[in-house]
């Protein structure tokens, strides 16, 4: 890139101008880690927090200012005091070590631009001023104010605890007006319609020996949901697609297998069906399951899409145009009759992309297929030819995840070009660009009410926005590591998210704030699943979700401060444990009756 395309890279560097004396960056720094390290203990923790971005800022002046061994020097005797969690940013950063290396290194650009956000309470602040001002020790005052944003609060200072649960971030803390705008993340109502109640349905109950009950109310389908959910955005806040006859037969079928679906719970856990690929030699690296648990998709590193149909019903393409002009239009069953039987079979293997395919989703109609690659671009499938539609093409780097909208017709994808995209099947373009996350975004997540797009980020960052105008309306910090999976509750009020610290963290989406933390695993969390009701969320290991989120009562949030006090108890939350013997989890579903079903593939390491 010329650097006329970036004209604040020379602006956001020259800010390191106003050097000090470069031999007593060590004193200065020291002088301050001994001022924190004897203050109390309750301003301690909250100042502590100022090691990290100085540390930072200080060195890159050092280098900017072509201060070479005064750098190294720098470097060498303080980095060992940062907290763990900064171990690969500071392996980044050890490796600029001359002022050329600066340009050309977006993580540094983007620490340098964006402040550092640290939330800090009156009390501790002004200590920490007159400290600096008294020392006349301008030179961490300027950076300071120039690379730092304080976020004060009135109130007792917070613990060690509180801070660790929330930082960690690449760019610090979020702000607390980051998290203050409205989310409507109630549920859109569903359309009414009237389910037929056919006969074979009175059999399947009547063969267990059981009397059917008649169960008045059962004919109109919805009418649970007659009353508009006082959290929803309006119905038509944003265009979605009308319902087809074909979606609604669907969404008949879905309210059958719900009533016999499993009421999950700490007494009554999951059934648990593992598909293992074998001799996946070709480097699975990602899988979908339709939402009727019909057929499952996997992506792999040799650039290959591969579907299989998991049920007896064999996946076949539809008759040559020659074939289906001769077909009656009129007949009944002319939807069987535009199928070929002559291409029956379980695996239909689909190419077309030039790199390792990282992303798979199914339409909800099941009729399409996304697929997104290291190849830049995001394919659209047709499940009824087996082939490739359309390439969009938007990012210019790899595409690490891609996901449909539950409405379909819109879906979502993100990659190393550290934004998310939000396109239209039938649009060439992107309708929205999401640009805010420091890092490469690797997984993309649909609110259940297809308004909002959550986008997991490598800055360890989650980031929440609002489809209708692109705004982003919630960035949770806490991770420290990249994200790698996310799950909406059912309800659309809490998200869980996991991620390479092996840690998974519980946001209220309403209020903005964390509600809880899950410990147990040692390594990355690929995948998460909520069963259909909520009550049980799955990480290869079982949560209670309900009492993760039954003692949240809003007074508990002081939401003025966003202080959060996490329950030490997951422990107590852990419903089960499920090992493999050698087959990393890849993906996770719930079934309609809520059978959980989890892929990956076998490897020999």
């Amino acid at each position: 890139v010329a650097v006329e395309d970036q004209p604040d890279v020379s602006a956001v560097l020259s800010a390191y101008n106003q050097q000090g004396d470069p031999t007593l960056y060590e004193e200065y720094y020291s002088g301050l880690k001994n001022f924190i390290e004897c203050s109390l203990d309750c301003h301690r923790a909250e100042l502590s927090q100022l090691f990290y971005p100085l540390f930072v800022h200080m060195y890159l002046e050092l280098v900017y200012n072509q201060h070479e061994s005064e750098a190294k020097s720098f470097f060498e005797r303080f980095h060992g005091d940062q907290e763990c969690y900064y171990q690969d940013d500071l392996r980044v950063l050890s490796s600029l070590t001359k002022k050329e290396h600066m340009k050309g290194n977006e993580t540094m650009l983007d620490f340098r631009t964006s402040k550092f956000v640290l939330r800090i309470s009156r009390d501790s602040y002004q200590l920490l001023k007159r400290h600096l001002q008294e020392k006349q020790n301008n030179q961490i005052w300027n950076i300071v104010q120039e690379h730092l944003y304080i976020d004060i609060f009135d109130g007792m200072p917070r613990s060690k605890q509180q801070i660790d649960a929330m930082v960690g971030s690449l760019a610090g803390e979020a702000k607390r007006e980051a998290n203050k705008a409205k989310v409507f993340f109630g549920l859109l109502k569903e359309p009414e319609f009237d389910v037929p109640l056919d006969d074979e349905d009175e059999e399947g109950e009547n063969e267990e020996g059981k009397p059917k009950k008649k169960k008045p109310k059962k004919d109109s389908v919805g009418s649970k949901s007659k009353k508009q959910d006082p959290n929803a955005p309006p119905q038509n806040r944003i265009p979605l697609p009308e319902l087809k006859d074909s979606d609604k037969l669907d969404k008949v079928m879905n309210m059958k297998e719900a009533a016999r679906r499993v009421r999950l719970g700490p007494e009554c856990l999951p059934s648990i069906c593992f598909y293992t690929f074998l001799n996946a030699y070709q480097g699975l690296t990602a899988v979908d399951i339709t939402d009727d648990s019909s057929m499952i998709v996997g992506g792999f590193a040799d650039s290959t899409v591969r579907v299989w149909s998991v049920t007896p019903k064999k996946l076949r393409s539809v008759k040559t145009a020659a074939d289906l002009s001769l077909i009656d239009k009129e007949s009944d069953d002319v939807l069987e009759r535009i199928m070929d039987e002559k291409t029956a079979s379980e695996l239909k293997i689909l190419y077309g992309h030039s790199g390792p395919v990282y992303g798979t989703s199914f339409s909800p109609d099941r009729n399409y297929l996304l697929s997104c690659s290291e190849d830049g671009t995001v394919r659209l499938w047709s499940l009824q030819t087996f082939t490739c539609l359309v390439g969009y093409k938007g990012h210019n780097y790899p595409v690490w995840d891609t996901q449909f909208s539950p409405y379909g017709y819109y879906f979502v994808s993100g990659g190393h070009d550290r934004v998310a995209r939000l396109w239209a099947t039938d649009h060439y373009q992107p309708l929205r660009i999401f640009a805010g996350h420091l890092a490469d975004v690797t997984c993309t997540r649909f609110h259940p009410n297809s308004n909002y797009i959550a986008t997991g980020s490598a800055d360890r960052t989650i980031r929440l926005w609002d489809v209708l105008n692109g705004n982003c309306v919630r960035i949770f910090t806490g991770h420290k590591g990249p994200i790698h999976s996310l799950a909406f509750s059912p309800n659309g009020r809490f998200l869980a998210t996991g991620a390479t610290d092996g840690r998974v963290l519980l946001w209220d989406i309403g209020h903005g704030l964390m509600v809880g933390e899950l410990k147990g695993h040692t390594d990355t969390i690929y995948a998460l699943r909520f069963s259909r009701d909520g009550e049980i969320l799955a990480s290869v290991r079982l949560w209670d979700a309900v009492k993760a989120f039954e003692d949240l009562e809003t007074d508990d949030f002081t939401t003025a401060t966003g202080h959060i006090n996490l329950p030490e108890n997951s422990q107590d939350l852990l419903l089960g444990t499920y090992m493999t013997k050698s087959t990393p989890v890849v993906h996770l579903h719930f079934t309609r009756r809520n059978l959980l079903l989890a892929a990956g593939a076998y490897s020999s390491q």
